[in-house]
């Protein structure tokens, strides 16, 4: 199949091969065929565009704010995977809000934080940006079918997407997802099919599927369309910042793509010299699911088994580990992993500070900052934002041991007043 476009390519992050942006692929047709099951994929690709020529649609002096307003007046057309901004779903996706807080616990922040919060997109998960793109690429190309190996939120989100854009998702999931995001996935009826075994083992199958029935396939990584979607996170941050990048920017994550967008996004814009140097980003895992940070200094990838409270970011092979690792260390990033139980206490912490529930893959990134916070790792009058992946209503069950229901009181005042004072 071929696109009338040809207004990127894709390159290979290991071998650096190029493939024309119009025609459809998944993986380097050569480092694919050197892949194994049980190891992360080498042949992710990365899209790129003709920056010179974006550039050169105005004056010599590259920061120019004209290019910045031309870019947001077209809606980034230039620098996504598609033709037409009308093939997105008729739905808010992105533009998020960026909250500032000021205090935690009573207590006045030395540095500035701020919260992304992403639970706001229609199907209250970050994974709508990747969803978008891949059904607006869809319906580009008359394609019907989409299929998605989630533990919950990409197959949420895509049944949500595809629901508005009049098209077919097919949803494969491991059988220990949790039940909000099932229950999602049939309201918007999508075709579910919980799979014995991991969220690897559902990945597997819908790779093979897409072989034989010829789906599209959204999966995160293997389609490179996904972190085209991902990226748009960082052009909203740095105009919502005024144009200015911040400091620190953590990241929860699990297959390695989210934060491969936060990069991509940046990139692009330095690319166009809009910005010229890198953010810090802290990538931060879950201790009992962390294969990509104790790999990135590893020659050799070990994996482990992976046991969470976190399900979104639970990932025993990451898919997309070498563009991951490659972002980190050529952009001086950071990362670390924290304990379930700080992630489900950052989760009560940013609950009851802010007002922003957020299941424990997000709260994961504010764990992060807590800790950096705790260990006096970021300057006064810095700036700091955390990504907000998800809602907390998307996994309730994560949160409930942490939680006591008191018992229901007779209807008199003298009763709660036993209750409150």
């Amino acid at each position: 199949m071929e696109k009338t476009s040809n207004k990127f390519n894709y390159q290979c992050i290991n071998c650096n091969k190029q493939y024309p942006g119009n025609k459809l692929i998944y993986l380097c047709p050569d480092c694919n065929n050197k892949n194994t099951d049980n190891l992360p994929p080498k042949g992710v690709l990365k899209t790129i565009y003709n920056y010179d020529e974006i550039k050169n649609k105005f004056s010599s002096d590259n920061r120019n704010p004209k290019l910045w307003e031309y870019l947001k007046k077209s809606n980034f057309i230039d620098l996504l995977p598609i033709n037409n901004i009308k093939s997105f779903p008729n739905l808010n996706v992105g533009n998020t809000p960026l909250y500032k807080i000021e205090k935690l616990n009573n207590s006045k922040l030395p540095f500035n934080l701020f919260l992304k919060d992403d639970s706001q997109n229609p199907t209250y998960s970050f994974k709508d940006r990747a969803s978008a793109i891949v059904s607006a690429y869809a319906k580009e190309n008359n394609i019907d079918t989409i299929v998605a190996a989630s533990t919950g939120n990409a197959g949420s989100s895509l049944a949500g997407i595809c629901a508005a854009q009049a098209q077919k998702a097919i949803v494969l999931v491991p059988e220990s997802a949790p039940l909000a995001k099932l229950t999602q996935i049939l309201m918007y009826g999508a075709t579910l099919v919980p799979v014995k075994g991991s969220y690897d083992d559902a990945f597997d199958l819908s790779i093979a599927a897409t072989k034989e029935f010829g789906w599209y396939n959204r999966n995160t990584a293997y389609n490179p369309l996904t972190i085209e979607g991902k990226k748009t996170v960082s052009f909203e941050l740095f105009e919502q910042l005024n144009f200015r990048i911040p400091d620190r920017i953590f990241v929860p994550v699990g297959d390695g793509v989210i934060i491969s967008g936060v990069y991509k996004g940046f990139e692009d814009l330095l690319k166009l010299n809009i910005i010229n140097k890198m953010p810090i980003i802290v990538a931060v895992q879950s201790k009992g699911s962390n294969n990509i940070i104790n790999n990135i200094e590893n020659e050799n990838f070990q994996v482990k088994a992976s046991n969470t409270i976190a399900d979104s970011i639970s990932v025993d092979i990451p898919r997309n580990f070498y563009m991951a690792k490659q972002f980190i260390q050529n952009y001086s990033g950071e990362y670390l992993g924290v304990a379930d139980y700080e992630i489900l206490e950052a989760s009560h912490i940013l609950s009851k500070n802010t007002g922003l529930f957020a299941e424990p893959a997000a709260a994961t990134a504010f764990a992060g900052l807590l800790y950096y916070q705790k260990n006096n790792k970021l300057a006064d009058n810095s700036s700091n934002v955390i990504l907000l992946t998800g809602s907390g209503l998307k996994d309730l069950q994560a949160v409930k041991n942490m939680l006591e229901m008191p018992d229901p009181i007779d209807a008199s005042v003298e009763c709660l007043k036993g209750i409150v004072f």
